[in-house]
């Protein structure tokens, strides 16, 4: 492209007396920029999101387990990590606590552990009493704990009947307490009472230090080592002398300044990989749609204009001086459009980042970072956008020579290209051979492939948009040469105007495939779900608790008269690495630990199962299910190479493979196995089978509920999964849907003179507007239809893979989709018809 230097009157003049084009354009390059400064301030949010330092903050350095769990994949230079991070917390052993007080610099050295224990029905969060000088906590009454004691905050009071009558009294110094903890209720003398101070937390209680490792349920080892320095020591000598006591060993990692805060407070790495995934993974598909669907807006723009152009050539001016006017609009038009959409995007990106932090998908101390670069990036994405797209829009016109310029005006170019044809049945071969992989693949790597799928065949549909209208303008034909003098007129414009049709067309497309997948994806995952639930739940009731159930709730359940059979579950996640066949990582796996026996299990729960037998359920085995054993490639008799919540590695062998792990989970494995590497080993749920009558005496232990009521309570925590498929789905499919109104407008203004000669040749003005009509009808169906069809395609292998069913595809849904596409369409195109034909009848 020829440089530019400034804006010449040939560009100026362009833009102030073609208005419409120029408008459409803007809009077009604005929406671009909005897109894009979004999801670029969620990705750089995400890069840069940290947390103050809170239980930390009086701590220069902090020492914390390696929270991903790695795994080597490949040999020499082409050995890669596809590790994960560990679903629960990897803990350091107590040994590198003397390690690390023998640092120079180091003045106090505190092994830390936080777990929860009950009082009654109260949840607390338990300490050792060394920690106590982190959050300013002091005593007020008594002593610092020793072993058989705890300390508790002022103000606390008796909750149960069985401590001695005194149901409500507050705790004095000297009183016995009875808490529940991971190693079961037991006894303690109140050794004091404390004031908690701006960090301590209303509801914690203290041990001595020794006993609270012991009754964290992780004896031996420590949540984290916080050190305090020497008086004139640096945080960052200090830090190194820190590394260098404790060195490598138990993978511990050293933390100073916000890096305490992201040790302490582990949703802020899921907070990360949800910004992350919407500002990159999602970011880099809408920008891809966004960038696409604008170019095509400004090759139409610059089409619009080929008569112009003509005449230009055939009174002299040379293509360089094309070429530069061309550039040179599109610098008159994309910087500001550029510049103020980043002001919507910024507004989208904060609403965005709210309503992820209502839902608790982000940490309150969490802050969106809206700094320069994403904005500049989105403001030279649309200049690079419209140069790009003009540049390729005028070789044509320039290249013309003068005598033949006006000629060629008037002519369709033909619906293919020597560039644009081959890459898009590239994209087209590349999109059906991806399919077929996706089809034979199962679990993740299917999903994976699914989403390569829609973005070549969306590349295919932009590249090949032309030749797509042609054909699809003669099978709209047929029916519409019978269709009177309007149906005549619609078909034969379309078929003429093969790129006019597809600039319409494809932003249509776009809207309606990522629209459906994302939704229909949603649907049909929920749809299995919830069968799955409905039929594997075959308990009369579950008992649960929103502060989590006691230790030994389950054997209380079962020792309630009228209980046949009680079975606690333990929810949480393993890590367990991919098909070695395949893309082998380690991906993060619903699991539940059973605490009972799998002949108890199987009186609760209906687990399909396929292979193998619950019956042998022991510590050391595992039973998985279906998707999971295809995606591993693995059966009955072999061993499941997983990840426990901590990170800690297991090789259990696989003795039952079931078909109804989405509706429960998708591993199963005795809750002893998972015990000292979860944070809290009490039930998360009891399934027993009981009469009616023991369903009251079950209220003891926390909220009673039948299966349809739980299985309502598990649809509710699936809303935000839903709610962010939706929103993607808004966003990118409100996008391309005004894209395609803004284009539909643009073209119906471009045609005046055309519907101007049609009114004096006596077409009627009915006939006119049935024309645009149907063209427009043309246009939403043709859009709606190859977006369905290039869902579909993705959906199917996608689901496939991980529900093992087809797509669902809800009928009210899916209607409202066609009946928002075919709406905007008839309205984009009908009221500005209405406008020019107006226009036209008042100046003959």
């Amino acid at each position: 492209m020829s440089l530019v230097r400034v804006p010449n009157g040939l560009a100026r003049a362009a833009v102030r007396f073609r208005p419409a084009s120029f408008v459409g354009t803007f809009v077009a390059l604005l929406l671009a920029a909005a897109i894009v400064s979004a999801c670029g301030i969620l990705l750089e949010t995400g890069l840069r999101a940290s947390v103050p330092a809170d239980r930390y903050a009086k701590a220069p350095v902090v020492v914390t387990a390696d929270q991903w769990a790695p795994l080597k994949v490949g040999r020499g230079e082409e050995a890669y990590d596809a590790g994960a991070r560990v679903p629960d917390t990897a803990r350091l052993p107590e040994s590198l606590v003397r390690k690390a007080a023998t640092a120079p610099g180091a003045a106090t050295v505190i092994g830390d552990v936080g777990f929860p224990v009950h009082h009654g029905s109260t949840p607390l969060m338990a300490h050792g009493w060394d920690s106590a000088v982190l959050t300013g906590t002091r005593l007020l009454t008594g002593t610092a704990p020793r072993a058989g004691e705890a300390v508790v905050p002022a103000g606390t009071t008796h909750r149960a009947a069985a401590e001695g009558g005194r149901t409500g009294a507050e705790v004095r110094t000297g009183d016995t307490l009875t808490l529940d903890t991971p190693e079961g209720p037991k006894d303690f003398r109140v050794a004091g009472t404390a004031d908690t101070g701006p960090g301590g937390g209303a509801g914690t209680v203290w041990f001595a230090d020794r006993e609270a490792v012991r009754l964290s349920g992780h004896p031996g080892r420590v949540d984290a080592i916080a050190v305090l320095a020497t008086p004139g020591t640096s945080t960052d000598t200090l830090a190194d002398q820190v590394r260098a006591a404790v060195g490598h060993s138990a993978g511990a990692r050293v933390h100073t300044g916000d890096g305490r805060g992201a040790a302490e407070d582990p949703r802020l790495a899921e907070a990360r990989e949800i910004l992350i995934g919407l500002g990159g993974s999602f970011g880099g598909v809408a920008t891809m749609v966004a960038v696409f669907t604008a170019a095509g807006t400004v090759a139409l723009s610059v089409g619009q204009r080929g008569r112009e152009f003509a005449m230009l050539r055939a009174i002299g001016t040379t293509p360089g001086q094309l070429r530069r006017a061309i550039a040179t609009e599109a610098l008159l038009v994309a910087p500001l459009a550029g510049a103020l959409g980043c002001l919507p995007g910024t507004a989208l990106a904060h609403w965005w980042f709210g309503q992820l932090q209502d839902r608790g998908a982000l940490p309150e101390a969490v802050v969106l970072h809206v700094s320069w670069l994403p904005l500049a990036i989105a403001t030279a994405t649309t200049m690079l956008t419209a140069l790009g797209a003009g540049h390729v829009a005028a070789r044509r016109p320039s290249r013309t020579k003068p005598g033949l310029a006006l000629a060629q005006s008037t002519v369709e170019p033909p619906p293919f290209g020597w560039i644009r044809t081959p890459l898009g049945v590239a994209a087209l071969v590349g999109g059906m051979i991806l399919a077929g992989v996706a089809g034979a693949s199962s679990g993740e790597n299917a999903a994976n492939a699914a989403l390569g799928v829609v973005s070549l065949f969306m590349l295919a549909v932009g590249l090949l948009g032309p030749l797509i209208a042609r054909v699809c303008a003669e099978v709209a034909g047929l029916p519409l040469r019978v269709a009177g003098a309007a149906g005549s007129l619609a078909a034969a414009n379309s078929r003429t105007n093969s790129r006019r049709l597809a600039s319409a067309i494809t932003p249509i497309v776009l809207a309606m495939a990522f629209a459906s997948t994302l939704v229909f994806m949603h649907t049909s995952e929920d749809r299995v779900i919830a069968h799955q639930q409905r039929d594997a739940v075959t308990a009369d009731h579950i008992v649960g608790a929103p502060a989590g159930l006691a230790s030994d709730a389950t054997e209380r359940a079962a020792a309630t008269p009228g209980v046949s059979t009680a079975v606690g579950l333990l929810r949480t996640s393993v890590l367990v690495a991919g098909d070695p066949g395949g893309d082998r990582m380690l991906q993060n796996t619903p699991a539940q630990g059973v605490i009972g026996t799998g002949e108890e299990l199987a009186r609760v729960q209906d687990l399909d199962v396929r292979a193998g037998s619950l019956t042998g359920l022991r510590p050391g085995t595992v039973a998985i299910d279906t998707t999971l054993a295809g995606s591993t490639g693995l059966t009955t008799g072999d061993r499941l190479d997983l990840r426990l919540p901590d990170g800690t590695q297991a090789t259990p062998e696989i003795v039952a493979v079931y078909g109804r792990g989405l509706g429960t989970a998708l591993v199963t494995l005795p809750a002893a196995d998972l015990r000292t590497h979860v944070t809290s080993p009490c039930a998360t749920e009891v399934l027993v089978r009981a009469t009616p009558a023991a369903a009251r005496a079950l209220t003891a232990l926390g909220t009673v509920t039948d299966p349809s009521e739980y299985a309502a309570a598990q649809q509710r925590d699936r809303a935000l999964n839903a709610w962010a498929n939706s929103v993607m789905a808004a966003v990118l499919g409100g996008f391309a849907a005004i894209a395609a109104v803004n284009t539909l407008v643009m073209t119906v203004l471009d045609r005046r003179r055309e519907l101007a000669v049609l009114r004096l040749v006596g077409t009627t003005r009915r006939q006119v507007m049935g024309m645009i009509r149907w063209e427009a009808l043309i246009v939403t169906l043709a859009g709606a239809g190859l977006g369905t069809v290039i869902a579909l395609i993705t959906l199917n292998p996608m689901m496939k893979g991980l529900t093992g069913e087809p797509p669902y595809i809800p009928p009210v849904l899916y209607g409202s989709f066609i009946a928002v596409i075919i709406g905007l369409g008839l309205a984009a195109a009908m009221i500005p018809a209405r406008a020019v034909l107006r226009a036209a009848a008042a100046r003959p």
